[in-house]
């Protein structure tokens, strides 16, 4: 396997790249055949609200073909960030979130071929490196088993759960660690 380079890029060269990362999540959440395209949709329409916020941060990743990709943004600190959630948001993550200091992994996604060569790994620790957040959250879809092993190996703790809509989304669990700075 070719060697991995990672890149961080603009908010201008992510909504250049916005075609290729649409393409890369097909690729990497390959689901049930004839969903792609309502996927990918999904996909595009989020990206373009995310790719929007303050402070949004994206890095990818290259061998040199597009293989991996990692984006957030600060979490508003209304809180809103935090609707859906069942039961009590934790105190301390809604203070933090009410400071600015608590910073959201929006999408990390890898290609299957290049997944258990800690690409995932480096995309987090890059995209994070810079942040002046406290806390990292993250919203993980409770039957997606290979993220849900991913981010315990990463220490995150789970937070608890989120359902964003009642028209038969995915349940969501959120996960959160502290940053070490």
């Amino acid at each position: 396997m070719a060697e991995v380079f990672l890149r961080r890029l603009t908010r201008w060269q992510a909504e250049a790249q916005r075609e290729a990362v649409a393409d890369l999540y097909v690729e990497a959440y390959r689901g049930p055949s004839g969903e792609e395209f309502r996927g990918r949709g999904a996909f595009l329409q989020r990206f373009a609200e995310h790719i929007q916020r303050p402070g949004f941060e994206m890095v990818i990743a290259s061998d040199p073909a597009l293989v991996g990709c990692a984006y957030g943004f600060p979490a508003e600190r209304d809180g809103r960030w935090w609707q859906g959630f069942n039961g009590q948001v934790p105190r301390e993550l809604e203070e933090l979130t009410a400071s600015g200091r608590v910073f959201v992994v929006a999408e990390l996604m890898v290609l299957p071929a290049h997944r258990r060569g800690h690409v995932a790994t480096r995309l987090q620790e890059t995209l994070l490196i810079r942040s002046n957040a406290t806390a990292v959250v993250t919203l993980v879809e409770t039957a997606n088993g290979a993220a849900l092993s991913a981010v315990r190996a990463w220490g995150w703790q789970l937070t608890g759960r989120l359902r964003r809509s009642d028209d038969g989304e995915p349940e969501l669990e959120a996960w959160s660690r502290e940053l070490a700075h």
